[in-house]
C-alpha cells in the first residue's frame, strides 16, 4: 500500500475495510467477533472504539493458521458455527455468508469454505476437488504443480467450521516449510483426510472476494461500490440523475421518490426521506432530512436534522447538532452548528447560529451573529417566537431575545431583549456637511506642493 496506514484502515466508501468486513458479518448475530491483531493493534482498535468485539494479539505473524489459534481463548469452547474472515475484503456481502453459514448448519458439514474464479487467479491459493467434485485440498499458489495452476476456482479466505474440527485441525497444522507459517488453508487437507464433509461454496461475484493489496486495488473497489449503492438506491425508487458522478455511501438509506442531482456525496448514516432533493456539489454526512426537504447545490451537512419541507441553500454548511424543524429556511452563506430552529425560521443570508434556540417564525437578518464563545466556555443565545433580528446584529451569549421581539440592524445585543421591545444600540449618526469638498482641496494642495 505504501502507507503508514495499517492496511485494514485504509477507506472504500468511507468505511475502512475492517468495518466493511464486521458491518457484512454483524447481521449474522454473532455471539462473540474476535479481531486478531498484530503491531498496529492500539490504532486499529481506536478505530473500532464502541464496537462489541473482543481482541487477539498476533505478534509475530505466523500465518492465518495461527491468527485463529490466537482467537481461540477469546471464542472459547463450544456454541455454533465459527466464520473466519480476511479483514481486506470490504466487497463481501452479508447474503453470500449467510449462504455459507446455513450451507455448514443444514449439511452438518465440518467446514464450507468460499471459492471465486477471477480473470486472473494469479498468486490465490488453488481448490482441489476429487472426481465426485468433493474440495480435497487448498494449495497455495507458490505450492501449485504447473497443473493445478491451471485451475480456475481459487480460495477466497472465508471460511465457515464446526467449533470441533477447527480446533482438531489447528492442533495438526505444520509450518510451511518456505515460509514457517501455519496456513488455515491446511486445515481443509487435513479434515479431508480424515473424511469428515467439507463443501465449497463458489461466490455469485467474483468480486466480492477480491482482497485489497494496492492503491489499485483500494480505488477499484471504491467504484464497485458504490456502483453498488447507486444500484441500490435506483431500486429503491430514487431518481440518479447521472449516476457516474454521484458518490453514494454503503450506510445511507432512501424513501422513493428522491431525487439527487450530479456531483453529490451522501455519506455515513445518512437518511433521506421521501421526495427529499439534494442538488449539485453539496456533501451530505450522517445527516437525516424528512419528507420534502430539500438541500441546495454547494452545501456541507455533517450530523443535522432537517425537518419536512425544509430548504438549505445554496452555500449552506449545517455542522453537528444542527436541527432544522418543518417550513424552514437557512440560505447561502448561513452556518450553523449545535442550534435548533423551530418551525417556519427563517435565515436566509450570511449568518451564523451556534449554540442558539431560534423560536418559530423568527427571522434572522443577513449577517446576524450569535456569538457563543468567550475564549474558555461555550454559551446559548435563545431567541423567542416571532422575533425579529435585524441586518448586521451580534447577540453575545448568553443572551435572550424575547418573543415578538425586535432587534435593530447594526445593534450588539448584551442585555437581555425582553417580549416585544426593540433593542438598538447604534452610535448616533453624525453628517458632516461639505466634507468630500474639503478632503479634496486638501489633497490637491497636498500633491502640488
Amino acid at each position: 500500500m505504501r502507507s503508514t496506514v495499517p492496511k485494514v484502515l485504509h477507506r472504500v466508501a468511507g468505511r475502512t475495510l475492517l468495518e466493511a468486513v464486521l458491518d457484512a458479518a454483524s447481521p449474522l448475530s454473532a455471539s462473540r467477533t474476535v479481531v486478531v491483531v498484530g503491531r498496529d493493534r492500539a490504532r486499529i482498535e481506536a478505530s473500532l472504539d464502541g464496537r462489541a468485539v473482543l481482541w487477539a494479539e498476533q505478534d509475530p505473524p505466523l500465518g492465518t493458521g495461527d491468527a485463529v489459534r490466537r482467537a481461540r481463548e477469546a471464542l472459547g469452547d463450544g456454541g455454533g458455527p465459527i466464520v473466519v474472515l480476511a479483514g481486506d475484503t470490504p466487497l463481501l456481502r452479508t447474503e453470500t455468508l449467510s449462504r455459507l453459514l446455513a450451507l455448514q448448519r443444514e449439511k452438518d458439514l465440518a467446514a464450507s469454505f468460499l471459492t471465486f474464479r477471477p480473470p486472473e487467479p494469479a498468486d490465490f491459493g488453488r481448490v482441489i476437488r476429487d472426481r465426485a467434485g468433493r474440495p480435497v485440498a487448498i494449495v497455495e499458489a507458490r505450492n501449485c504443480s504447473e497443473r493445478q495452476r491451471r485451475i480456475a476456482e481459487v480460495n477466497a479466505g472465508v471460511y465457515c467450521f464446526a467449533p470441533e474440527a477447527l480446533w482438531r485441525a489447528l492442533e495438526r497444522l505444520e509450518r510451511n516449510p518456505v515460509s514457517g507459517e501455519f496456513y488455515l488453508t491446511d486445515a481443509i487437507g487435513l479434515l479431508a483426510k480424515s473424511g469428515a464433509r467439507l463443501a465449497g461454496v463458489e461466490a455469485e461475484d467474483w468480486r466480492e472476494a477480491w482482497g485489497v493489496n494496492t492503491r489499485r486495488d483500494l480505488a477499484a473497489a471504491e467504484a464497485l461500490e458504490n456502483r453498488r449503492a447507486v444500484e441500490r438506491a435506483l431500486d429503491a425508487g430514487v431518481t440518479v440523475i447521472d449516476p457516474s458522478t454521484v458518490r453514494i455511501g454503503p450506510r445511507v438509506s432512501f424513501a422513493n421518490d428522491v431525487v439527487i442531482h450530479p456531483f453529490v456525496s451522501l455519506e455515513g448514516r445518512t437518511v433521506l426521506g421521501e421526495g427529499c432533493e439534494v442538488l449539485s456539489f453539496t456533501r451530505v454526512l450522517d445527516t437525516t432530512l424528512a419528507a420534502g426537504a430539500t438541500i441546495g447545490p454547494h452545501c456541507d451537512s455533517q450530523g443535522a436534522s432537517i425537518g419536512p419541507r425544509s430548504h438549505v441553500g445554496p452555500y449552506s454548511r449545517l455542522r453537528p447538532g444542527t436541527v432544522l424543524e418543518e417550513d424552514v429556511r437557512v440560505g447561502n452563506f448561513v452556518e450553523t452548528k449545535n442550534s435548533i430552529l423551530r418551525r417556519g425560521v427563517k435565515a436566509q443570508h450570511l449568518s451564523y447560529l451556534g449554540d442558539a434556540d431560534v423560536g418559530p417564525r423568527a427571522n434572522v437578518g443577513a449577517g446576524v451573529i450569535t456569538c457563543n464563545y468567550d475564549g474558555e466556555r461555550k454559551h446559548r443565545t435563545t431567541i423567542g417566537e416571532g422575533a425579529f433580528l435585524g441586518s448586521d446584529s451580534q447577540l453575545v451569549a448568553p443572551v435572550t431575545v424575547g418573543r415578538g421581539a425586535y432587534v435593530a440592524a447594526g445593534t450588539t445585543v448584551t442585555q437581555d431583549v425582553p417580549d416585544g421591545a426593540l433593542a438598538i444600540s447604534r452610535v448616533p449618526q453624525s453628517n458632516q456637511e461639505g466634507w468630500a469638498a474639503r478632503r479634496g482641496a486638501k489633497a490637491k494642495k497636498r500633491d502640488s506642493g
